[in-house]
């Protein structure tokens, strides 16, 4: 398996899925070698073994040396595996993968679970140096499908563009984010973060990355909206990044400053305690081919504490949460707002949706359910092989 961040650096918290999926195959007495990409190019990595999970650092400096010596060192682990597994398309992890699956034979499969073109664009400025690695990204999702013996895909707008690639239906396998079912579960301790910050009224959570393809400003136009109402609810907005600046000073500009705690980034182990103390969970999107192709980890961790849940009705988020939460239309603070005050008034729905989450996610929605849907794609490789 590939991917090409960083397992150990919670500034890419994406690595999650790949490492929970790997986890599930070796309960299932499967072996997996994970490759990635440390984020800090000076410092020396070794491999490790956690899990039973061998973890193999390859090096993303732009090179062609780096290249060379990263293709050769994957051709080796190649020879090792039966099957060759990577997730997105970044040409410094991507290329050299593709190349060492069709020089060793093996067969080879693509985890497809984000329009990456679309949110570099979304996420930086349009210079010359953007322009290109954008254009990078557009290159390779149209023909990596198509490089692939099979494609898992996150959301069903990412199986309608393999299938528009030219990818073969019978080949393209669904894939959805799960959670951990433990990790995250109705019975954390909800007092932890509440006692952390003093909170003693309805609090409202938000987690996300705060960059580019995320929509926190609409949760906090929508806590404007229901502190009109309801002035003692608090709302928390859970995770860090380069846009925080500017929604702190958007807090400021309506004067709700004292009423949305930001928490900046915390570490994986402490969100199920975040989670856990939340009256209600919030995931705000606006409809944009970004949106429409996510299936948003938080939603899956919110479904799985057993919480009831606000989002905005696009792309994968309207099967996750449909007849478990309240849908509200995309890119609208009054709508969002609109949906966070129900819930407010009524404690018993509430409860009742929490416990309709927690279901859904034991049915569908959990690394299990995914690693299954995994094994199948490969299983369908190997056995071509083998009529072959």
């Amino acid at each position: 398996m590939v991917h090409p961040h960083d397992l150990f650096d919670k500034a890419e918290p994406w690595t999650r899925r790949i490492r929970h999926i790997a986890k599930e195959f070796i309960k299932r007495a499967h072996k997996v070698k994970l490759c990635y990409f440390p984020l800090l190019l000076n410092k020396r990595y070794t491999p490790q073994i956690i899990d039973s999970i061998e973890m193999i650092p390859l090096n993303r400096t732009p090179s062609p040396k780096t290249f060379i010596m990263n293709t050769k060192k994957l051709i080796n682990l190649c020879r090792w595996a039966d099957v060759v597994h990577f997730q997105k398309c970044h040409h410094y992890a991507s290329i050299p993968v593709v190349l060492a699956a069709y020089i060793t034979k093996k067969p080879l499969h693509y985890d497809w679970d984000d329009w990456e073109e679309k949110i570099w664009y979304e996420s930086t400025n349009q210079g010359f140096h953007s322009r290109f690695i954008g254009f990078s990204f557009k290159v390779l999702e149209r023909f990596l499908p198509l490089l692939s013996d099979t494609v898992s895909v996150s959301s069903q707008y990412l199986r309608e563009l393999a299938i528009k690639f030219g990818k073969n239906k019978e080949d393209i396998f669904p894939a959805p984010v799960g959670a951990d079912l433990e990790e995250f579960n109705p019975y954390i301790d909800k007092r932890r973060i509440r006692e952390r910050y003093n909170i003693n009224y309805p609090l409202v959570l938000y987690i996300g990355q705060l960059h580019g393809a995320q929509y926190a400003h609409l949760f906090i136009k929508a806590a404007n909206i229901v502190l009109h109402k309801y002035p003692n609810v608090i709302f928390m907005i859970v995770g860090h990044g380069f846009r925080e600046n500017h929604l702190r000073e958007l807090t400021w500009q309506l004067g709700i400053e004292d009423k949305v705690i930001f928490t900046g980034g915390v570490s994986h182990e402490e969100v199920p305690y975040y989670i856990a103390s939340a009256d209600i969970c919030v995931a705000s999107f606006e409809d944009t081919p970004v949106s429409r192709c996510k299936s948003p980890l938080k939603i899956v961790e919110y479904l799985a504490s057993g919480k009831p849940i606000v989002a905005s009705n696009v792309g994968e988020v309207r099967r996750m949460v449909g007849g478990v939460g309240i849908l509200v239309e995309p890119n609208s603070a009054k709508s969002l707002a609109e949906g966070i005050l129900f819930l407010l008034e009524n404690e018993d729905l509430r409860k009742k949706m929490g416990e309709r989450a927690r279901r859904r996610a034991e049915r569908k929605y959990n690394w299990s359910y995914t690693a299954d849907s995994l094994l199948s794609a490969y299983y369908k490789i190997l056995n071509n092989q083998r009529e072959a």
